[in-house]
């Protein structure tokens, strides 16, 4: 019994697998947080999709593929930024116009050259797959974008709930703002091998949300998010070596699992607290 629970740790690709997912897991869990409470939900969506013609160029190019898709990311938070700012078009409508147009192009792009790399590793990733370079780049683009997170957490936090106060107090809105930007290009392109460009939104924005619904006090959501995320990876790839299914979107569905547990229980305990207000409103 001791040896079938085991097996997974017996095979280099499944141990590969797991240390990649403790990688992602920390920027990801911080950077969702973030999003949710600043409605960017749907950036991180955008940025994630627009990142496919960026990797097509690059391998035109011979480039290292996480050069063009970072650089794709930017263009498309850039773009945004600047269209929603110069325009009467809201923001969620312009990055659904940029998203789509970039991701659009990617796959015409794609459809017109001969490559070995599969489309289904791009958007859906290959975490089974992973060698040591790509844990070395990953591991790289994680340290750097969790070290500047929690170095400027206060100030992200400051700007997600309040732009103008943090404005009024000296803080550098706009850097604040591309800057929150470039992190989120950088963690796209760091879960690009393990998760691919369509399922990484689900770690962008699931663990942060569920951490909303645990917890009011935002310190406490980081480190909740990022023991989500952990503990949702490392079920979601110990799962799918038995159901014999693809490590990323049995992770996501894990997460959706927790945050729809999360979501009935917040649900019961607000009705608990009405429930017990109502004889002393009486």
């Amino acid at each position: 019994m001791i040896d079938i629970l085991l097996q997974p740790f017996q095979y280099a690709f499944m141990n590969n697998a797991f240390v990649m997912l403790m990688i992602i897991a920390v920027p990801t869990s911080l950077l969702s947080c973030y999003l949710v409470l600043k409605g960017w939900s749907l950036m991180g969506d955008a940025i994630s999709h627009a990142v496919l013609p960026g990797i097509v160029i690059a391998y035109l190019l011979n480039i290292p593929l996480i050069i063009g898709a970072f650089f794709a990311g930017m263009v498309c938070a850039l773009l945004t930024g600047f269209l929603a700012e110069n325009s009467r078009v809201k923001q969620d409508t312009v990055m659904g116009i940029v998203f789509s147009g970039m991701f659009g192009f990617g796959i015409v792009l794609y459809t017109k050259i001969t490559t070995d790399v599969h489309l289904d590793h791009i958007l859906f990733g290959n975490m089974l797959g992973v060698n040591a370079n790509d844990l070395w780049a990953s591991g790289l683009i994680a340290a750097f974008v969790s070290l500047v997170i929690i170095a400027k957490r206060q100030d992200f936090l400051l700007h997600a709930f309040d732009p103008i106060q943090a404005q009024a107090v000296g803080l550098r809105v706009g850097w604040l703002h591309y800057g929150l930007l470039t992190l989120i290009s950088l963690t796209v392109v760091a879960t690009l091998t393990a998760v691919g460009i369509i399922l990484s939104i689900g770690l962008l924005i699931a663990p942060g949300a569920i951490a909303f619904l645990l917890t009011k006090r935002f310190e406490r959501m980081l480190p909740i998010a990022v023991a989500v995320t952990m503990f949702s990876g490392f079920a979601g790839i110990y799962i799918s070596f038995y159901i014999d299914s693809a490590p990323a979107p049995t992770i996501i569905l894990v997460l959706s699992a927790i945050f729809i547990a999360v979501f009935v229980r917040s649900g019961i305990l607000i009705k608990r607290q009405t429930a017990r207000a109502e004889p002393l409103r009486q």
